[in-house]
């Protein structure tokens, strides 16, 4: 007996199906559970398995190719239902068939639940108003998830259930409610609402049309109900992947994001439609960075897709727009829908909880490390306080719960966590001087903004002395990223006080693997603390820190990080060795950035290496895996910093390429200050020659022999770099410098370190066995304590030096130019101070200074900026032979004041007075000022631009990202349902 639902409604069950004969026999036995009046419909698209054969027995099959689309399928479901009803119930014509009323949508992997249509009529009843009801959407095959109770869609496209991920049916949602859509596997629609909207958007093949469709249904005035009363089972085939089609290919969420911004697109207000472009571009690009910090390349390029896909068919979405307002004129009522919009701020809520995820896989992916790290610790030695305490976890009563003694008391309770901040504190008193502005030796004032940084950077032409074409340095790009968040002048001080620390915590992670590939125990901790120490004092004792040197500084703590990097490539896994390229290779174009030099001694020790692994072991180094990632590592380098060392070729400033950073020229460095680590401003020499006779006592043990002669071939390779590198002589303006060997005193420095450490580790842990004799055993025992004692005393004269060198740091440049001629220069480049000092019986010299002066950055443009000789010449005519033409010259280059600094040479300054076309200026006792009296051309100093520059930058840019998403963690496999 039918229920009284039923009674007055004919109900006409259209399946569209595509190679679901996984699902079909569920399907149909779902169906044939439900109490039904009317026709079944099935319109096959192409299927290769047994679909329509299973389907032939209980429905009407019609057959399409595979390429029809759902919205085409069902059109051709309901053409075929108007073709039946003419026939009648028989076949035959006269009086027909009586007519569907409502059109039940099922999917060929959607399993209705006993009752779920009778459910769906009863509600449709209860509420004549509602015109399109759909059920609870429950997962098959587990059948207890929720998916769906109606659905929604956000501000930027996303499809907005309401549920949480994988939230379990427990009746908590069991309300009947007004939704703006339900899915259309399930959908009850009436027939004539389903007419009258011409069905489903042709745009939208396999995804989204249940949105379109009820947007479009609410903005007409039409209903649409959840009815949870009524259960249908949902495998999601198509979404989950589980099968593929032509309309969708691999690329089944390029067709979901499509099917979104084509939504959005097509159905928002006139009003709100610029503004809702111009978030789902923003959105698009957040949702690749997103994408692409969980290595889910693919999809973020789907992102990119979908977006470009659908603005590139404008007249598309413009024909959408006006057969919506056409379609349903009378009863358009947009409000209806927006109210069903999801709220405004869902999308910024789901934009913290990616946060939270993200922060919270790391966060546990570390914690998981530590435990493993923690286990094998123990493992290794017995005696370690990470075995005592797994110990006595497992000594427990069940109880009984070990007394956590708190973080503080652990660390209060560690010496050498004790001894390290002690290392860093005294560091940091020592380096006092660099908190707040920090100028002198080889570093230049900061620019006041962050802004004038990223010109620098990015502008292929600068506006310094006469104009100039020579790239910016590569760390300003770096730089002007922390300015952008820290300001300039933090910026540097950052990086100044923080190099020990950031070292010190390199060097430790360094050693500390280092040593257990040498030994499963790894080096005692007490050795770890006085080598780690011993490199993170490099910069200062170096002399790095005194002279300014702030690349060399922060190239000093990077080489930790680089070389731990690169013991990557000892991993027997060749993925982890394909990212242990990309992250060395990242860390070495951040240090090669700040000196150049250190892509140079990287490629000269792979290269060694490299040839003596032929020699050796031929067969197994050929493998692409195993000599792919160092040659990986170097390359991406020249790929990041391309926009540098290909504009310094252009430019005729090759110097560049082997140059320190900083002001020029740089220091002079013979063989012994490269053993011993020492520029000019460093640490007593004893301290650093003490350091190489450790190292060369640490080839005694037999145990560590070969890996410390490794790091003397690093030395070797390093030494011979340096004298290559000694032997050039760059070219910069009025005089030529060395080259930069600071990068090869610190690398010198480190694999002497190393090789002490792994020396005193070979002593260490060799016990001298019985059979050597009782006088060996004292021998080899006293020998140790003097090397410790040694040793020590090493880290010990750095930590002093740190306290008591000099420096030639200050807070405060020093003032020449007087503020009026400051304020002028600012205001625009053309407005620019030519300085000269000297007399003509000793020589003069001059500089030009532009904006607020050379700032950080800019000395390595000027020195290796080529002389332009017309200016050269208008410059000397000025000061030695003043005509109003010469003067006027010197307008026409953008210079609109002349400063001679005292003591003012007399004769030049009376030269001066008596040239038309000059105005004496206010200044100083001593110096004598002018001002050229003529208007200033603000193109005065512009130059051409750079497409190449422009495509290089690009080049930068696409590199970094790609770079950045191969060396991240994998913290998920594949794309969540």
């Amino acid at each position: 007996m039918s229920s009284p639902a039923l009674a007055s409604a004919r109900v006409a069950v259209l399946i569209v199906s595509h190679d679901g004969a996984r699902w079909l026999p569920g399907v149909l036995e779902g169906l044939a559970e439900q109490e039904l009046d009317g026709r079944v419909i099935a319109v096959d698209t192409g299927s290769l398995d047994e679909s329509a054969a299973l389907l032939a027995p209980v429905a009407d099959v019609v057959t399409a190719s595979s390429s029809t689309s759902y919205p085409a399928a069902v059109r051709m479901g309901l053409e075929r239902l108007e073709a039946l009803e003419a026939l009648g119930p028989h076949g035959s014509a006269p009086g027909g068939d009586a007519a569907h009323d409502w059109v039940w949508l099922l999917h060929d992997d959607s399993r209705p639940a006993p009752g779920a249509l009778a459910a769906l009529l009863a509600a449709a009843r209860d509420r004549p108003d509602v015109d399109v009801l759909g059920p609870k959407l429950r997962e098959w095959p587990s059948l207890a998830r929720l998916l769906e109770l109606g659905v929604t869609i956000s501000g930027t496209g996303r499809r907005e259930t309401g549920l949480e991920r994988g939230e379990y049916d427990q009746g908590q949602h069991d309300d009947q409610r007004e939704v703006l859509a339900v899915n259309t596997a399930g959908m009850l629609v009436r027939r004539r609402v389903l007419e009258e909207l011409g069905g489903f958007d042709e745009h939208l093949p396999v995804f989204g049309n249940d949105l379109d469709f009820g947007w479009r249904a609410a903005s007409a005035g039409h209903t649409t109900l959840v009815v949870p009363e009524a259960v249908v089972f949902h495998a999601e085939a198509a979404h989950r992947g589980l099968r593929r089609t032509s309309l969708t290919g691999r690329h089944t969420h390029y067709q979901e994001r499509r099917a979104a911004l084509y939504t959005l697109l097509v159905n928002s207000s006139a009003r709100a439609l610029p503004w809702r472009l111009v978030r789902l571009v923003l959105g698009t690009l957040l949702r690749m960075i997103g994408f692409l910090a969980l290595r889910s390349v693919g999809e973020a390029l789907d992102d990119l897709a979908a977006l470009l896909s659908v603005l590139s068919r404008p007249g598309t979405i413009v024909a959408a727009r006006r057969d919506r307002r056409t379609a349903a004129v009378a009863t358009h009522d947009p409000g209806r829908a927006r109210a069903l919009l999801a709220p405004a701020w869902v999308p910024y809520r789901h934009g913290l909880d990616f946060v939270g995820d993200l922060a919270a896989a790391v966060t546990n992916q570390a914690a998981d490390v530590a435990e493993r790290r923690r286990i094998d610790a123990a493992q290794r030695d017995p005696s370690s306080s990470a075995a005592r305490r797994l110990r006595a976890e497992r000594d427990l009563d069940e109880d009984e719960e070990l007394a956590d003694t708190g973080l503080v008391a652990r660390y209060l309770s560690d010496p050498i966590a004790l001894v390290l901040t002690a290392v860093v504190v005294v560091a940091l008193v020592g380096t006092r001087t660099a908190w707040g502005t920090v100028v002198g030796g080889a570093l230049a004032p900061v620019p006041s903004g962050a802004g004038a940084w990223w010109s620098l950077a990015l502008d292929a032409w600068h506006p310094l002395g006469f104009g100039t074409d020579v790239p910016a340095p590569p760390y300003v790009v770096v730089l002007a990223l922390l300015a952008s968040v820290l300001g300039t002048t933090a910026t540097v001080s950052l990086l100044m006080l923080g190099a020990v620390p950031f070292g010190l915590w390199g060097a430790w992670r360094f050693l500390r693997v280092a040593g257990r590939l040498v030994s499963p125990l790894g080096a005692p901790r007490w050795l770890l603390v006085v080598a780690a120490s011993t490199y993170a004092l490099v910069p200062i004792t170096s002399g790095a820190w005194a002279t300014g040197r702030l690349g060399l500084v922060v190239t000093a703590a990077l080489v930790p990080w680089v070389a731990h990097a690169a013991l990557g490539f000892a991993d027997p896994e060749p993925e982890r060795r394909w990212r242990a390229a990309w992250r060395t290779g990242l860390l070495l174009a951040l240090a090669a950035a700040f000196s150049p030099v250190a892509w140079w001694l990287a490629t000269s020790v792979t290269a060694v290496v490299l040839v003596l692994g032929l020699l050796v072991v031929r067969s197994a180094l050929l493998r692409r895996d195993v000599i792919g990632p160092p040659l990986a590592s170097l390359a991406v380098p020249a790929a990041l910093l391309a926009p540098w060392w290909v504009g310094a070729l252009r430019s005729g400033a090759a110097g560049l390429l082997v140059a320190e950073s900083g002001r020029q020229p740089g220091a002079h460095v013979g063989t012994l200050d490269v053993l011993s680590g020492r520029l000019e401003g460093g640490a007593p020499v004893w301290s650093g020659v003490l350091l190489l006779v450790l190292a060369a006592l640490a080839l005694v043990p037999r145990a560590t022999r070969i890996p410390v002669a490794l790091c003397w071939l690093v030395v070797l390779v390093s030494v011979v770099l340096a004298a290559v590198l000694s032997g050039l002589s760059l070219d910069l303006v009025a005089l030529s410098g060395p080259a930069g060997l600071g990068t090869v005193v610190v690398v010198v420095q480190a694999a002497l370190v190393t090789a002490a450490l792994l020396g005193a580790q070979g002593l260490v842990r060799d016990r001298a066995p019985a059979e050597r004799g009782a006088r060996t055993r004292v021998a080899l025992r006293a020998a140790g304590l003097v090397a410790a004692g040694a040793a020590v005393l090493v880290p010990a004269a750095g930590l002093v030096w740190t306290v008591d060198g000099d420096d030639l740091l200050g807070s405060e440049p020093a003032k020449v130019v007087p503020a009026y001629m400051l304020q002028s220069s600012v205001t625009g480049p053309e407005h620019g101070i030519l300085v000269v000092r000297g007399t003509l019986a000793g020589g003069l010299s001059y500089t030009v200074r532009r904006d607020d002066g050379v700032t950080l950055g800019e000395d390595e443009v000027l020195a290796f900026t080529p002389t332009d000789a017309a200016a050269q010449e208008a410059v000397a005519t000025v000061l030695a032979r003043p005509t109003s033409t010469a003067v006027s010259a010197l307008g026409d280059l953008g210079l609109e004041w002349i400063l001679i600094t005292a003591p003012a040479d007399g004769s030049v300054a009376a030269s001066l007075d008596a040239t038309t076309g000059l105005v004496q200026a206010s200044t100083d006792p001593g110096t004598r000022a002018w001002r050229v009296d003529r208007p200033m051309d603000p193109a005065a100093v512009d130059g051409p631009g750079s497409a190449v520059h422009v495509a290089l930058l690009v080049v930068q840019g696409l590199s970094l990202l790609l770079v950045l998403v191969l060396c991240a963690p994998t913290l998920r496999e594949g794309r969540e349902p």
